[in-house]
């Protein structure tokens, strides 16, 4: 499986809960229709601030989903290397200098919240920016 997809399967199977997911029928203005990577359930919505927040407050480590590629891959106990970053920078079609990390790590947590959102996760307008 792509890291993407095991960024959008790993946030969707926390989902699992009640509290975690939006109501089934509750579709996101900003819902799109799945793709390859998705696993929501159809129609509904996965929120993923909420999903994790709750890991992050369950982590040992102080980690920033919300500004972090690297954190955000952390806290779903990913491989958040150089390597596997410039895998999923090539996954999502980056064309900046994959050696420029801090520049290509903003550009992909602001690609992967993208990609969130068109496979059904509802995703803070601001991250999305």
């Amino acid at each position: 499986m792509s890291i993407l997809g095991n960024i959008v399967s790993s946030i969707f199977h926390h989902a699992s809960s009640p509290a975690s997911a939006a109501p089934a029928g509750a579709p996101s203005p900003q819902s799109k229709p799945a793709t390859r990577a998705s696993t929501a359930p159809t129609g509904a919505t996965v929120d993923v601030a909420v999903i994790m927040d709750k890991l992050a407050s369950q982590s040992k480590e102080k980690l920033d989903w919300r500004r972090s590629i690297v954190d955000m891959m952390k806290l779903l106990n990913l491989d958040s290397s150089m390597s596997a970053r410039k895998h999923l920078a090539e996954e999502l079609h980056y064309s900046g200098n994959m050696n420029d990390s801090a520049a290509m790590n903003v550009w992909l947590h602001k690609q992967v919240m993208v990609k969130l959102a068109e496979n059904g996760g509802k995703v803070p307008n601001e991250l999305k920016a």
